[in-house]
């Protein structure tokens, strides 16, 4: 008998669904601690819960028969990943069946603020009739700024046409096909929405790039009639900025689900009557809930009865089953993509990668898939692995061109990596010395030797003497190590190559000033491992 321990609230027909399958039954143990988890965990082969569990390195310790984990919903700060991955446990999540529930809750706030349902209902109930003062406005004609195209904000989008809206859309990863064939004008300047828009909502995971991507600037930018509506995730619009522009009335006003701590623990933005707040409903219908707690118990089962894998946010290693060429190209590759992934700005139109001499005669399909995994992770909130990023990928329209070459070209073997997007093309070259020596050979056509790991700095310059020194001298002021230091020069052109690895990642105050040198052309800072 197959045992899935429940331990949120989750949707009766979820429950059903494991009790109507031959050999499995639904336990079901709402509100116990991390210590009562703890000792029942290993006498289940599954277990399905939402955001109030914690299933931490201590709940995990002694994880018996447990096979999977399922998160109904998509979330799973709650859910210690690496130590599920230790243990041999798959960690799946339910993305999908929260989509039409977030976009309406987006255009259920546009069309509240809009309309000023919320003080005019408060105001009628005391007993006021007072038609004038709830004026309000009409979405049809009206700008709609998406930033995000992924599935909630191409959903949002099918229903602003409706409302006849003009969209303006933006996707810092690519661009889906049916953006276009919706009408989706889709733009490559965040400053044009921030401009143009007469509301803004955002639909993109908060990472390291999106974190404060809305910010005082960009809200100076904006009409003094745009609204902005955020059911993503907190911390993308930066709450200080947001309430002093509220405050002093330079927006018409905001709609937030979602907070960077939750429940907030301040509430000033109660306090603001040109702002609507809601506690992280988006996902909050019962045909959600009961779409994900459906979906949840059906992936479970058939990941622990040995079917399909779907949805895993983890997966088992397959670096010992790899020859060991292939599992350092896998390695090299993945840190070639992260690099890629941050040199490369805008959207992806095309991915190219070429395999020559030795490695062009293993079995591949794992270091292209690691290349893909680095390329594609700062786009995603959910850690990318060999079983969901080519689903990911597929979702938006990213396909990837593998090549082969057994002859060998400079050195024995090497992994090239060309990514073309709407505002540059990249092409890195990376080898592998000694079966363990991890190596970028050549970016851009500079031929350049780095040690692709920790921070890694890459500059474009001018060729001309005392770029070094120069880099060096800023480095050693703020205490900065250099570990290896690459150099190319393209003399016909005047133009040169640094690529710098660092003993710690740099601050916003050293990049700065890095880039105020008079020789720099481009900078770019990334983390490799």
């Amino acid at each position: 008998m197959i045992k899935v321990l429940i331990t949120d609230k989750l949707a009766k027909e979820g429950i059903d669904l494991l009790n109507s399958i031959d050999g499995v039954e639904a336990v079901v143990k709402t509100g116990i601690s991390e210590d009562e988890l703890s000792k029942i965990i290993g006498e289940h082969d599954g277990l399905i819960v939402r955001s109030g569990t914690k299933v931490t390195a201590k709940a995990l310790a002694d994880p018996g028969k447990l096979k999977g984990i399922a998160r109904a919903g998509v979330g799973v700060d709650n859910i210690d990943i690496p130590e599920a991955t230790r243990k041999g446990i798959i960690v799946m999540n339910t993305p999908g069946g929260n989509t039409l529930s977030a976009a309406e809750h987006t255009m259920a706030l546009m069309l509240t603020m809009s309309r000023n349902v919320v003080p005019a209902c408060n105001s009628l109930k005391s007993g006021a009739w007072d038609r004038k003062k709830y004026m309000g406005n009409q979405l049809n004609g009206k700008v709609l700024g998406l930033i995000g195209l992924g599935r909630i904000g191409m959903s949002v989008a099918k229903m602003a046409k409706g409302f006849n809206m003009k969209i303006l859309g933006y996707d810092p990863l690519a661009v889906p096909a049916e953006a276009d064939q919706l009408g989706v004008e889709v733009i490559e300047d965040l400053e044009r929405i921030f401009k143009k828009s007469d509301y803004i909502s955002v639909h993109v995971p908060r990472n390291e790039q999106t974190l404060n991507m809305i910010d005082a600037e960009q809200i100076k930018m904006m009409k003094p009639t745009v609204r902005l509506v955020n059911c993503a995730r907190g911390g993308i619009i930066n709450e200080d900025a947001l309430y002093d522009a509220l405050a002093e009335g330079r927006i018409a006003g905001a709609a937030l689900d979602v907070f960077p701590k939750e429940p907030p623990e301040n509430t000033r933005f109660t306090k603001l009557a040109n702002c609507l707040v809601t506690p992280h409903l988006g996902a909050s219908t019962e045909e959600a809930q009961i779409e994900v707690a459906v979906e949840a118990a059906q992936i479970l089962v058939d990941a622990i009865k040995g079917g399909p894998i779907r949805n895993a946010l983890n997966a088992p290693s397959t670096t010992g089953a790899l020859p060991p060429l292939v599992t350092q190209y896998a390695e090299l590759a993945r840190r070639i993509g992260t690099l890629v992934s941050t040199i490369a700005p805008g959207h992806i139109k095309k991915v190219e990668v070429q395999y020559r001499g030795t490695i062009a005669e293993a079995d591949v399909e794992q270091v292209t898939l690691n290349f893909a995994i680095g390329l594609l992770q700062k786009h995603f909130e959910m850690p990318l692995n060999m079983v969901n990023t080519p689903v990911l990928a597929r979702e938006r329209g990213i396909g990837i061109d593998e090549t082969k070459n057994p002859q060998a070209k400079d050195v024995a073997a090497s992994f090239t990596a060309k990514v073309v997007t709407d505002k540059v093309t990249r092409t890195v070259i990376g080898s592998v010395f000694g079966q363990t020596l991890l190596r970028i050979i050549e970016i851009d056509g500079f031929n350049v030797e780095m040690t692709p790991q920790g921070a890694v700095v890459i500059i474009f310059n001018d060729d001309k003497p005392g770029v070094i020194g120069a880099v060096g001298t800023i480095c050693g002021k703020h205490k900065i190590n250099i570990a290896t230091m690459g150099v190319g020069q393209k003399l016909k052109e005047q133009k040169a190559i640094l690529a710098v690895s660092l003993d710690k990642q740099p601050d916003t105050k050293v990049v700065d000033e890095l880039a105020k040198l008079d020789f720099v052309n481009e900078i770019y800072v990334c983390k490799l491992d």
